[in-house]
This record gives C-alpha cells, structure tokens and sequence, in this order.
C-alpha cells in the first residue's frame, strides 16, 4: 500500500466507529492530504462544511486530546515525499481495505469448525428464519434468495416493526430450531430486541456481525465476524456478502439433497426460457 498522504490518512482512519459527520471530515482531510497537517479545526470546518466543535469531537474520537494534538501527529508522520511516488485516491484505498478484510477473513476460515457448525444448525432448522434489517437487509435477501433453491422453507424477515416478533413466533410453531441473522453498523436496537426475543423463544442464533463485540454479540449462540469497510461515506460490506456464501456452502452439505433441488430448478428453468444464456 502506498506510504502517501492520503494512505496515512486512511490507515489512521480506519478502525474507528465514525458518524456521518465525522466521515465528512475525515474525507475532506483525505482529499486534501498534503495540506491537512497544517490546517486549522477553523480551516477544516469550512472546508467539510461542519463546526469546528464537530472537528474537536471527529479527533477526539481518533484517540486524541484534541484537534491540535492530531495536527501535531499529523506532522511528525509525515515524512518528505519521495519522488516520482504514485498517489492513491480514497476510492483505491477503500478497495484495499477492503482487500485487507477478506484476507483476514479467509485467515479466520482456516478453522472451519465455527462455519461447519453453523451449516448444520441452519440445514436442520425447518423453516429456516433469516433477518437482516437496514444496512444488512440486502445481505439477509442474498442468502435468502440462494438458500431457497437448496433448502424446502426460507423465511426472509428484512422489515421491522410490530409484527417482527410476531413472525418469529410463527417460525417456531412451524418447527424452526435456529434463525440466521446478518447484522451491520449501524446496529439498529430493533435486531438486538429481536435476538433476544428469539433466544427466548427457543431458537438457536446464528449471526454474522462485523465484529465479534458487535452489540448482538451478547444475543448470539455462534457469531461469525466478517469486517466492513469505513473508508467511504457509507459502509462496503464484501467480507459480511462473502461470509454468507461460504454459510450457504456448509448448509448445502448439511442437506442431503441439495444437489438434486439445484439440478431440478435448472431443469425446470430451462423449460421455461427462464435466463436469457
């Protein structure tokens, strides 16, 4: 990775659990690598188009005493710029961050007893409940739809509100043993309540969080963490989208069958023309 301005930056950025506001500074900065050492929190205010109490709280929340202490910090990083050096762009370096997560992903999966566990847990559960709300609801609806064609009765909970528990009720009467659950900064309190209605119901709950001290932590029979990325104003999320797949993987060996459900759905979507290869 490359030692410029900007990649400084964004190493000392990454990590830490950023508001909008705070990504806003943090982005303004990245931008204007070469001269943010020598900013003022006034200077830096206007640029982002914050208040400067906003830039206090942003360095703060790096671990310093305040602005003037990450300035100085800033400074004594920053080495002369060495020349013909390729500059790296804050989209590039979101892309190597995000490289850097599912190296350390595949790192965790080189013990697959945690994953294999929790393949045999979602196979044997019937029907299988699978809730992801907010930033992880597209993560709940991929697994879902792909878990569908291999497994007899998926239960996409992807809405909140009243009726959530009410679903989760109805997953139970109808047999299910365990429910999956995919859950993403920022942690709606909502999952935290359902988990826990969950695990009161009976259910075993499998999730995948960012973090192994994600606030679900404390309502997880088995947590899996894939980590998401922060260098760009919203969430990426590769690690968690990956994770899932390799969940899918280890529930189809847990189901006997699963290759002849995914032969059939071919077959049957050959007849009706239904992809366009």
């Amino acid at each position: 990775m490359s030692d410029s301005p900007a990649a400084r930056l964004q190493v000392l950025f990454e990590g830490h659990r950023l508001t909008p506001t705070q990504r806003r500074i943090a982005h303004c900065m990245v931008r204007r690598a070469a001269d943010a050492p020598f900013l003022s929190s006034v200077e830096l205010a206007e640029l982002a188009g914050v208040s400067q109490p906003s830039v206090t709280r942003f360095a703060v929340a790096l671990g310093f005493d305040g602005y003037p202490a990450l300035r100085k910090h800033l400074r004594d990083v920053a080495p002369a710029e060495a020349s013909g050096a390729t500059a790296v762009n804050e989209y590039q370096q979101a892309v190597e961050a995000e490289i850097e997560n599912l190296r350390h992903l595949a790192e965790v999966l080189a013990d697959p007893a945690p994953v294999e566990r929790a393949g045999r847990l979602l196979a044997a559960s019937r029907p299988l409940p699978v809730l992801g709300l907010r930033a992880a609801a597209s993560q709940a609806y991929g697994f879902s739809y792909f878990a569908a064609k291999v497994h007899p009765d998926v239960r996409l909970l992807d809405e909140g509100g009243t009726m959530l528990a009410d679903r989760i009720d109805a997953a139970v009467r109808a047999g299910a043993t365990s429910l999956l659950c995919f859950a993403l900064p920022r942690h709606p309190r909502e999952v935290v309540d359902a988990l826990a209605h969950a695990r009161s119901a009976g259910l075993t709950v499998v999730t995948v969080a960012d973090s192994a001290f994600a606030p679900v932590a404390a309502h997880s029979d088995l947590l899996l963490p894939a980590a998401v990325g922060t260098g760009l104003a919203f969430d990426t999320a590769c690690a968690p989208m990956l994770l899932g797949r390799v969940l899918l993987e280890a529930m189809c060996d847990g189901l006997p069958d699963a290759q002849a459900r995914l032969e059939e759905f071919d077959v049957r979507a050959a007849a009706r023309g239904l992809f366009v290869e």
